[in-house]
């Protein structure tokens, strides 16, 4: 479900099922971030049996993980990005249906997917 290139940056170092916790400051949308970390199986589960996931993974976007703060909002990278791309959020509260509004829906919180390290248990 994930792309190779993700598949071994979780694996190489051991991210399934870590917090990260991004301050406002750092969250290029400027809310802050706390976010569970999924491992594989949990991310194909919110890809292909729940709302959200359903929708955006024909646009690319696969799940990394949940939010911990209970607005139920996850996060994603997307396959037509080039490695290391960027961590999304997608407001669950913008997608009324398939024909979502990506720029109401769809935020950058880091530039890079391999700056989650640098709040990995934080």
């Amino acid at each position: 479900m994930w792309p190779p290139h993700f598949r071994a940056f979780v694996e190489q170092h051991r991210l399934a099922g870590a917090e990260t916790e991004i301050p406002v400051s750092d969250d290029l949308s400027g809310l802050g971030a706390l976010i569970g970390l999924y491992d594989e199986a949990a991310a194909r589960e919110e890809a292909f049996e729940f709302y959200l996931g359903l929708v955006v993974k024909e646009d690319g976007f696969v799940p990394i993980g949940q939010d911990l703060t209970g607005s139920g909002d996850p996060y994603f990278i997307n396959t037509r990005d080039d490695s290391p791309g960027p961590v999304y959020r997608i407001y669950h509260d913008s997608m009324a249906d398939r024909s979502y509004n990506s720029v109401d829906a769809i935020v950058t919180v880091l530039e890079s997917y391999e700056k989650l390290l640098n709040y990995v248990g934080t």
